[in-house]
Formats: structure tokens, sequence, C-alpha cells
């Protein structure tokens, strides 16, 4: 008889991470919805796509089980993250992961391919200020392939409204509150486990290191993203999706 060490359930913890998210975003679905029917209305279904601040790979999950025939690179700095998605997609070889810092210039020679028809995020790229965010829309102008797509779905606070604003987010931490007392897991009891599992405690501390709590960046209006997209060399750029707090914004190369 031989002792075997246990083996991480890599699907349980993409799941635990999927509704952790959702508490914060009940509509989360819903836009990973939209932004696969634009990928396939735009590029088709077997699309070559790279998942941008992939976390766990949220949208390469997605992506693959609609369109099997697709590929992508998920990139992304946090060892937490990228050891989940490692771990759930390991030996599937239609997924690879890279290991790179947004805010590097050179970020992109870590990829494997020189273009993509499609780079795709979600609820990550608030994380950065308005300065680096419009340097990397300018690298994404060099990846994405012509007639190919960026899309983002994120926070984006337009400033002219603010009484709307304030109703839609007192809304939002009603039903956040309520949720919370029903048990439901938020972003720090989410970490403090990760923190306690032996897979996933050298990698947490080492993404504590990098980012602290939470990064301090911008969430510009959506005109700030589509004319910051067009002047780096996208054609196009509108919202297909949105939601009283955040939107879906696709951009045509």
């Amino acid at each position: 008889m031989t002792d075997t060490a246990p083996t991480t359930d890599w699907a349980t913890w993409q799941r635990s991470w999927d509704r952790q998210q959702e508490w914060y975003m009940p509509d989360r679905e819903d836009r990973f919805r939209v932004m696969l029917d634009m990928v396939e209305a735009v590029v088709g279904p077997e699309p070559r796509v790279l998942d941008l601040a992939c976390g766990t790979g949220s949208i390469t999950d997605r992506l693959l089980r609609r369109f099997p025939n697709a590929t992508s690179t998920g990139v992304d700095l946090d060892p937490a993250l990228l050891t989940i998605a490692e771990g759930y997609f390991a030996g599937d070889e239609r997924v690879g992961f890279v290991t790179a810092d947004l805010k590097d210039p050179d970020w992109t020679r870590a990829l494997p391919y020189d273009t993509y028809d499609v780079v795709l995020t979600a609820t990550a790229l608030h994380w950065l200020h308005s300065e680096p965010l419009a340097a990397l829309y300018g690298q994404l102008s060099g990846i994405v392939r012509e007639g190919g797509v960026f899309m983002n779905a994120d926070h984006m606070i337009d400033e002219a409204t603010p009484r709307i604003n304030a109703a839609e987010r007192a809304m939002r931490h009603v039903r956040m509150d309520a949720e919370k007392a029903a048990g439901v897991l938020d972003w720090a009891d989410w970490w403090a486990l990760a923190a306690k599992d032996p897979a996933l405690a050298e990698p947490t501390a080492r993404r504590y290191e990098i980012y602290g709590e939470h990064a301090d960046g911008d969430m510009p209006s959506v005109r700030w993203h589509a004319d910051t997209l067009r002047a780096v060399g996208f054609a196009e750029a509108r919202p297909v999706w949105c939601s009283p707090s955040d939107t879906l914004l696709l951009a045509v190369r």
C-alpha cells in the first residue's frame, strides 16, 4: 500500500471563484453570453483568443464550452488564480497560460502568437490607472489582427450622472448585504479560504506581495474607453451590452 497526496479539486475552486464574483455581479453570465455572441458574429466559431487578465480562466471556460475548436492563451500576473487556471485546464491542448505584468512594456513578448483574432477581458482592467490603460490599448492594437475584435466588460463610470450612480450603488449594496448575511463569500472571505488550502497557500502569499489587498486603478467612462481605442488604431468601438453599473465595450480592428 502506498500513500498518495490528496488531489486538489480545481473544478470546485473554479466554481467557488465564479460564485464569489457573481455576488458582485449577478448579471455576470449575461455579459459573457453577449461577449461570445459577438465573437461568433464578427470572427466566427473557431477563434484564436487572448484571455487578458484571465484570472482562473472564467472566460476561457465559457469560450471552449461554446466553441470547441477555439484556442485560448490566458495571461495574468496573479500566481494563485493562475494556479487554479492551470490545474483546471490541465491536459487541454487548446489552452495555454502566460505569467506577465500588463504594465510591463515588453509583456507581449511572452505570448506564443504575434496576433489574435480576439482579445477578451472582464472586470480586470479597472485595476489600472488611465495612463497605463491607454498604453495597454495601444499594445492591443498591434496584437488584434485586422478585422479582429477586442472586448472589455468592466466598471465604466459616467461622472455626469451622480444621482443615478448613487441610487444604483445603494440598491446594489442592499442586495449584497442581504446575500452576505445569508453566507455568500465576499472577496476577503474567498482569499482567506485560499490562504488555508495547501495547494494555494504559497501562491496566495505571493499574490499579496504583488498586489496587496487590491490595486487602486481608475474607472473612466465608456466614452473615454471608446475614444482611446479609436485613437490607438481600432476602426470602431461602442458598447454592445450594459447593466446599471457595467459595460461591455467592443472594438473592431
